[in-house]
């Protein structure tokens, strides 16, 4: 799940939850005075928001009033504005692409884009750039290149992008500094935070904050905030990095910003507060989003994308209900126009699925997201691990690591997905290297997530192997570490995890209180009743009736394979419904009532 907190103490809710837009709004008048919108803030023809529909944390449903016009925009009402970007698209579309200026392309481009035509409007984007440069006007062709390496970046296309990327920079060579050489920082510094290297991306996002103030940028300076508080967050500087987030914002509160840029600070700001699992603010800021998009047109991105975030935080939250209509939501919306997007959502859903044990529309939302060209992986295996397909589930972990340029957040999903099976398995080693990885990456990043996790793994690797006084402790760690984030999936994990110590130490009533309270958390978050890593754990100790017959045995051994009723008919020669008869037979022996959870009794006897 997500990861961190945004201030320095976990418990410290009183800074977690009030005053968020005080905060930032006090911290605004280091920049925010000191610019005005430049050309770059206002290349989306006549965009500059809404008047009274921008609002933040601590101000739902009053908002900031906005300035009706920009430099570079038209000054229109932004309502009108707004009407104008099906207008201007239908009346761009339907010309011959021949009789089209520069500055025409690029709005078709723009326009193409917040209707959701990306193809459209990457086609309009590239015309318009060969033309701006036919032209000798290098700032625009930069401005263009820019953004299609963005596009083509989010895409999937690491080498076209950085291919325009490279273009931007030559057509900025012989310019004196201007609000693109901000963009173009701003570019390099997420690809050197994307690699790793920390001081190369904080010197490049400084360089950005910069050159917006130098250039009168509101949107590289915005933009550039947002990167500064990535990176100092990737440092363990928590505060800082949120006030950052914060003073971000603000750019957004006040107007100075065009919507495309607006909507690219709620994602980034959204997304990051959900990755440190910074809940309270990644919540209101993410109603703040939505209200902000109640006042966009139905065709744009931004609503999907909105979507997706509630539905994130709502996930995480235990609200899986709400999370699962707004993500499913989200990704019918962004399907067609935005599938990278759809995909990362569907991903998002097929978790949730798994966690309250719908095994079958978990699989469906993880093939379609791959459909649509993300990668299904952790979350599939943990599934296959559910339905008792253990080999398949855990070979795609294996092979999901074997890329050791992964960055940090991607190797720490494989490895805390290895965490799980390995109850299930009964390998301790694997659970070993785990724990190893996940500690060492909680030392590189220094962040709450990682900390608990990194907690957890040892505790549980220290429990598979017997070691229960260190396991007591690390689990004791993790446990309030996640109570602390307000996970309340992870936290039944590590409560079941400190029953099965509690029992090995003789600790039997404590033992009995841990395991009912995760018991009772599933219950109220309406999961799973028996996920197979519990079940595994639970095992460890719970010795179960399991006085089988031959026949039983066999049929168990072909559930483990992942066999339906009808193949272990088939493979055994008997009807179906005689099958179902075993399968009630075995259950009741064993003390469950899944399937996954007779596959992991399997597994751990050796039948499997």
């Amino acid at each position: 799940m997500a990861g961190g907190v945004v201030c320095r103490r976990i418990g410290d809710r009183d800074r977690r939850t009030h005053g968020i837009k005080e905060v930032a709004m006090h911290d605004a008048g280091r920049h925010s005075s000191l610019v005005r919108p430049s050309q770059v803030d206002a290349f989306t023809p006549g965009q500059v928001g809404p008047k009274s529909a921008t609002v933040g944390p601590g101000s739902r449903g009053s908002g900031v009033t906005r300035p009706t016009g920009s430099a570079g925009s038209r000054n229109h009402s932004p309502v009108a504005a707004r009407g104008q970007w099906v207008a201007e698209y239908v009346r761009l579309s339907d010309r011959d692409v021949d009789d089209l200026t520069a500055g025409e392309l690029e709005a078709l481009a723009d326009s193409a884009w917040l209707l959701c035509h990306v193809d459209e409007a990457m086609t309009a984007r590239r015309q318009s750039f060969a033309a701006y440069a036919d032209a000798g006007d290098h700032r625009a062709a930069a401005r263009q290149a820019w953004r299609l390496f963005w596009e083509n970046l989010f895409a999937g296309d690491q080498a076209v992008a950085l291919g325009w990327l490279r273009r931007a920079r030559r057509h900025l060579a012989s310019l004196t500094e201007v609000p693109e050489h901000g963009l173009v920082a701003l570019a390099d510094a997420e690809l050197a935070l994307n690699r790793g290297q920390l001081d190369e991306a904080r010197r490049r996002a400084a360089d950005a904050v910069a050159l917006g103030e130098q250039t009168s940028s509101p949107a590289v300076i915005a933009l550039g905030l947002v990167l500064q508080g990535r990176i100092q967050h990737a440092l363990g500087q928590l505060d800082e990095g949120s006030s950052a987030l914060d003073e971000a914002m603000t750019f957004v509160l006040t107007g100075q910003l065009t919507d495309y840029f607006c909507g690219a600070v709620y994602c980034a700001v959204i997304a990051e507060c959900r990755a440190v699992a910074d809940l309270p603010r990644a919540s209101e800021w993410t109603e703040a989003a939505r209200a902000w998009c109640d006042t966009l047109p139905a065709t744009t991105p931004f609503h999907g994308i909105c979507r997706v975030h509630r539905g994130e935080v709502l996930g995480l939250l235990g609200r899986w209900v709400e999370a699962e209509a707004e993500i499913r939501a989200a990704a019918e919306e962004l399907a067609s126009g935005k599938p990278l997007s759809a995909a990362s959502a569907l991903c998002s859903l097929g978790e949730i699925r798994r966690w309250r044990g719908d095994l079958t529309g978990a699989e469906q939302a993880y093939l379609r997201a791959h459909q649509l060209g993300g990668d299904p992986q952790p979350g599939i295996s943990l599934v296959w691990l559910a339905q008792g397909r253990v080999e398949a589930a855990l070979a795609a972990l294996r092979t999901g690591l074997v890329d050791e340029s992964r960055a940090d957040e991607e190797r720490a999903a494989f490895r805390w997905a290895q965490l799980e099976a390995a109850p299930v398995t009964g390998d301790v080693d694997l659970a070993r290297e785990s724990a190893a990885e996940l500690t060492s990456i909680a030392q590189r990043t220094r962040l709450p997530v990682p900390q608990a996790r990194a907690s957890h793994a040892r505790g549980v690797a220290f429990l598979m192997e017997g070691s229960f006084p260190r396991a007591l402790s690390e689990l004791r760690d993790a446990q309030s570490r996640w109570a602390s984030l307000s996970l309340p999936y992870e936290e039944a994990y590590a409560r079941t995890c400190l029953g099965v110590a509690r029992r090995h130490l003789g600790d039997a009533e404590g033992a009995a209180l841990d395991i009912e309270a995760a018991h009772s958390s599933l219950g109220r978050l309406d999961a799973d009743p028996e996920p197979p890593t519990f079940l595994a754990l639970l095992g460890v100790h719970f010795d179960r009736p399991a006085v089988l017959s031959p026949r039983e045995t066999e049929v168990l051994r072909l559930i483990a394979s992942g066999m339906t009723d009808r193949e272990i008919a088939v493979t055994l020669s008997i009807s179906e419904h005689t099958v179902g008869r075993h399968l009630q037979n075995l259950f009741t022996k064993l003390g469950v009532s899944t399937r996954a959870a007779a596959a992991a009794y399997a597994v751990r006897c050796g039948l499997a």
